[in-house]
């Protein structure tokens, strides 16, 4: 890859898993009644088509990995469990009511955290009674991510006969000294065997994660950690740039100094040699970050143009409506965005209050909604089209202009009202995405918002 392009377009941006981005959400705007209203909407259009999505955040972790950016608590005191549980219930009874007819569910995915470190039996609990007041879509996807440390054989059966038939496993990278460095201690050998139980089990999608730019990471370590887990083949690969963002995250991610992580240059060779390997091993890229073998439900979805792509990532199937349950959840109705509150005790509090325990969100206008079509075509399709409909691209002069200078780098072929990214485009789709995004220009942030796009 040329050098030059890395210089020119190695900035800080966003990986648009919404439009607009959280930090230019209008707070001033939204209100816990303006959500309600926009999700009853794209329930009343959705719930009987296609069904709705569900994420579930499970916040707890019995060790703090350092380069994780999520919401998490740290404890080893798992009778935590059952008290969260249980909110996680009523913050869903309250959702269902506000709703006032069943949820058709079509995808469910636990998320963290570590949703591991929970008991088989409580996951048994939280499940059952979630479905009970629920119905379940045609085609209806169940998903978690398992801590190799501590998945065990009875988790994956729990879940599997609740429905649930792909797991992502974290694996991040198979060094020891980037594996010291990031706090995750975990041997190739327990990887094998959490994905060898799951494949005995009868799960028909597993996925590995795998990150480069880690600290003290080089271009031999991912070679080594891509060929053990070649040895291994899950049906998915999350191979994803680390987000180096300890001004946000506090002190998460400070378990090693800045001068340890991989330059820019380098971090860009991983990535290179990484995908280079993967696709000699019969994966095949998947948008943003993901590889997926050409037997995998994503590629399918990459083939027939309905890859969709929301805070879960990427999804072989499109619900309209996702409500996210738990501390930091983000839920989305297509016409808004709702994320609750970050603090264990102030859910806990607002629950017992029944009331939904959002705190932040966005409404979106014509504007977003339009943007947010594009960019949403670009990351999932790589393409994107308009017509005369589209009337904001005459009022956004400034948008056409950055797309020719992608076009004379080479980078996207534009022209007959559509943006095609080429190959050598691809790496760059969040520096193209920033081209679309009108209030990224109109107020660039004070302060550093982003991680680097490569």
């Amino acid at each position: 890859m040329s050098q030059a392009l890395i210089q020119k377009y190695n900035v800080a941006g966003p990986r648009y898993t919404s439009y607009p981005t959280v930090p230019y959400w209008d707070l001033e705007t939204f209100s816990l009644e303006a959500w309600q209203t926009s999700l009853k909407r794209s329930f009343i259009e959705s719930n009987a088509v296609e069904g709705v999505s569900l994420y579930i955040h499970l916040p707890f972790c019995e060790s703090l990995c350092t380069f994780c950016g999520c919401h998490k608590r740290i404890t080893k005191r798992h009778e935590v469990e059952s008290p969260y549980i249980k909110a996680l219930l009523k913050e869903w009874d309250l959702y269902c009511e506000l709703l006032g007819q069943k949820p058709k569910i079509k995808e469910l995915h636990l998320g963290g955290g570590t949703p591991t470190f929970f008991s088989p039996e409580h996951l048994h609990f939280l499940i059952s009674e979630l479905l009970n007041v629920a119905e379940l879509a045609q085609g209806y996807e169940f998903s978690f991510e398992g801590h190799p440390n501590n998945t065990t054989e009875t988790h994956l059966q729990t879940l599997y006969d609740l429905g649930f038939r792909r797991v992502s496993f974290g694996v991040q990278d198979y060094n020891n000294k980037v594996q010291i460095a990031i706090h995750r201690i975990q041997p190739f050998e327990n990887v094998k065997q959490v994905t060898d139980l799951a494949r005995k089990i009868g799960y028909t999608s597993v996925g590995h994660d795998i990150i480069f730019g880690l600290p003290f990471q080089s271009e031999a370590d991912v070679i080594e950690t891509i060929s053990k887990t070649k040895a291994l083949m899950p049906d998915r690969i999350a191979f994803y740039s680390y987000a180096h963002v300890p001004w946000i995250k506090g002190n998460g991610q400070r378990g090693f100094n800045d001068t340890d992580l991989p330059t820019a240059d380098s971090k860009r060779k991983q990535y290179e040699i990484g995908k280079q390997y993967l696709e000699t091993a019969g994966y095949i890229e998947i948008g943003m970050d993901h590889f997926a073998l050409k037997t995998d439900s994503l590629y399918q979805a990459m083939k027939n143009e309905t890859l969709h792509r929301n805070f879960m990532g990427y999804t072989a199937s499109k619900t309209q409506a996702m409500i996210g349950l738990g501390v930091s959840s983000i839920s989305d109705s297509w016409y808004g965005f709702a994320q609750n509150v970050k603090s264990i005790e102030a859910y806990y509090n607002l629950i017992e209050k029944n009331i939904i325990p959002v705190f932040k969100g966005h409404i979106l206008n014509t504007e977003d909604l339009i943007i947010r079509k594009h960019i949403l075509n670009l990351m999932c399709n790589f393409k994107t089209e308009w017509t005369n409909k589209d009337a904001i691209f005459n009022d956004l002069p400034e948008v056409l202009i950055k797309l020719k200078e992608f076009e004379l780098d080479g980078l996207l072929q534009f022209g007959n009202k559509q943006v095609i990214v080429t190959e050598k485009g691809k790496p760059f789709i969040r520096n193209i995405c920033m081209a679309f995004d009108v209030l990224l220009q109109r107020k660039k942030p004070e302060t550093k918002l982003f991680s680097m796009t490569i």
